[in-house]
């Protein structure tokens, strides 16, 4: 799969999801060998998840310098029973500065949290007003 920056076309991630490139809570966790163009600095700003752990906010500063604030996070202290986001670069899986591709040319878009969530809600509307799929 491969996680692009929109704004400069920057390939901030490519590798195989699964344990490289790791969805989990729609978010993904992205091991350091497998972060391509740009890189992510702390921004200072700090955060407690109370079953994951505390964690610092990251920007994301693109090959051409275009920097892109708060656009990633990573858990320094984490939960030892998450192995899978310890220490990795995490971004939101549904964030507009964001594209999330297939390698193989296959669509992401059954996986793509947004997605998932738009036909989830309109789901729970359709059965709260009454109407039907």
């Amino acid at each position: 799969m491969q996680i692009r920056h929109q704004p400069t076309g920057a390939v901030i991630a490519q590798g195989p999801l699964g344990w490289g490139i790791t969805p989990f809570e729609g978010n993904y966790y992205i091991r350091r060998q497998y972060l391509r163009d740009g890189h992510f600095r702390i921004d200072h700003v700090p955060g407690l998840c109370v079953y994951k752990g505390l964690y610092v906010g990251l920007n994301y500063i693109a090959p051409d310098w275009t920097v892109s604030k708060h656009l990633g996070w990573m858990y320094w202290l984490p939960n030892p029973l998450l192995p899978f986001i310890m220490y990795r670069v995490a971004i939101p899986g549904c964030d507009p500065l964001l594209a999330i591709d297939s390698v193989d040319g296959c669509s992401m878009s059954s996986r793509d949290p947004c997605a998932s969530a738009a036909v989830l809600n309109s789901t729970l509307v359709d059965k709260a007003t009454g109407h039907a799929p």
